[in-house]
């Protein structure tokens, strides 16, 4: 089954697409993805991701990232979540840079793959010169609220270059103090509030009006 993570935007939303949550996503299977586009008029993002587990990848599956990204461009999404680290889990600047090429015209976010290296400001660095346009990120941390100094660093030191997003553990029970502390734009949850692994209607109801009532 597809994992739909939802993407609070202000008014608007966005969906975040990938399957098995409990890998903490992969790569969709393409109809799931053609599915999705035809029951939704709302922007989709598509997880570009081969495997769970870490985030540094064989020449293999690169190859496969790489032919995923050229096939899905043609399925009307809006763009891609997708990160890859070298194996001291610093940014792949090479194989990032990659991607993103591939993925134009559309605009790539990088993903929770930003947690894991050590060094918040020069991993923000390398993100916006690689181009791209959100980095999802706990603030280095296993979730927003253990992560929301950071959080509130990034958010400053990324001003209008790059879009911060914080994800992990986000629901409708912290998202004003997230939002309050750290004043980012954008939210990211999976609005799952069971084992069902499936995003809640009402929770992400619940989402979109606290955050639009703070606007």
């Amino acid at each position: 089954m597809p994992t739909i993570c939802f993407c609070v935007i202000v008014i608007n939303f966005t969906f975040e697409l990938c399957a098995d949550a409990s890998t903490g996503g992969i790569t969709p299977d393409f109809e799931d993805i053609k599915t999705l586009r035809k029951e939704t008029d709302k922007d989709i993002m598509v997880m570009i991701r081969p495997r769970g587990g870490d985030f540094c990848y064989s020449d293999e599956e690169f190859e496969q990232m790489k032919s995923n990204i050229i096939m899905i461009k043609n399925f009307r999404i809006d763009g891609f979540v997708f990160g890859i680290l070298n194996e001291d889990n610093k940014i792949d600047f090479e194989r990032n840079q990659e991607l993103i090429e591939l993925a134009k015209p559309f605009p790539c976010t990088f993903h929770r793959a930003f947690d894991r290296t050590s060094d918040a400001e020069n991993s923000l660095q390398i993100v916006i010169d690689l181009g791209f346009k959100t980095i999802l990120t706990s603030g280095l941390d296993s979730n927003v609220d253990d992560g929301k100094h950071e959080l509130k660093n990034l958010v400053k030191k990324a001003e209008n270059k790059i879009t911060i997003m914080p994800r992990g553990g986000l629901r409708s029970t912290n998202i004003k103090e997230i939002d309050s502390y750290t004043n980012a734009t954008y939210f990211h949850s999976s609005a799952m509030i069971d084992d069902s692994g499936i995003a809640n209607l009402e929770e992400i109801n619940r989402l979109k009006s606290m955050i639009n009532s703070e606007k």
